[in-house]
C-alpha cells in the first residue's frame, strides 16, 4: 500500500440529516487532515445527498477515513478516487467595476480566451462565471487581479467518476 501523499475525491452517499457535515467534518479534524474543498448536493437518488470532499493524504489514511465516515449511521456508502478516475471541475464569479469592461479591451480579451461568461452587467459592475479546473481558475484570478476584482467566490469540486460505482442500484434499493 502507498504511503505517497496525493490528492483524493471522496464521495459520500448520506441521508439529509442535521449534524453530519459536523460529524464528518470531525473525522479528519481528529486526523488533523485539512479538507481542500468540500461540496454538498443532491444525489442522482431523491432523498439522497452526496458529500464531495478533496483531500491530500496517503491511501493509508483515505482507507481510514472512508471506514470512519461508514460508521456514521446515516451514511449509505462512501467512495474515493484518484483525479485520474474522475471527470471534475469548479466554479467561480468575479465582480468586476463595469467600466473596465468598455474601458479596456484587454479585459474583453481575456474574458474570450478563458471562455468565462458574463453573467450580468450593470453600470457599477459587471459578473463573469468560470468553470474548469483550479489552476484555469487560479489563472484566470491572476490577470484579473491586475485591474481590480471588487468580489470573488469559488465553489468546491464538483466530480463524477470514470468508472461505474455500482451505487446506482444501492440508492435504489435504499429510495424503496
Amino acid at each position: 500500500m502507498e504511503n505517497n501523499i496525493n490528492t483524493y475525491t471522496v464521495s459520500v452517499y448520506t441521508e439529509n440529516n442535521i449534524g453530519l457535515l459536523n460529524r464528518i467534518s470531525a473525522i479528519f479534524q481528529r486526523r488533523r487532515i485539512n479538507i481542500e474543498s468540500l461540496n454538498i448536493s443532491v444525489s442522482e437518488i431523491e432523498g439522497v445527498s452526496r458529500f464531495t470532499i478533496v483531500v491530500n493524504m496517503t491511501e493509508v489514511q483515505v482507507k481510514k477515513i472512508i471506514g470512519q465516515i461508514e460508521k456514521q449511521i446515516e451514511v449509505i456508502k462512501a467512495y474515493y478516487h484518484t483525479d485520474e478516475e474522475t471527470i471534475y471541475q469548479e466554479s467561480c464569479m468575479f465582480k468586476i467595476k463595469s467600466e473596465l469592461l468598455f474601458e479596456t479591451p484587454q479585459i474583453q480579451n481575456i474574458i474570450k480566451e478563458s471562455n468565462a461568461i458574463i453573467v450580468t452587467v450593470n453600470k457599477d459592475f459587471f459578473v463573469l462565471e468560470k468553470s474548469g479546473r483550479r489552476h484555469e481558475i487560479e489563472m484566470l484570478h491572476r490577470e484579473l487581479s491586475t485591474f481590480g476584482i471588487m468580489q470573488f467566490v469559488r465553489s468546491g469540486r464538483i466530480a463524477v467518476t470514470k468508472n461505474e460505482m455500482k451505487i446506482t442500484e444501492m440508492l435504489a434499493a435504499f429510495n424503496n
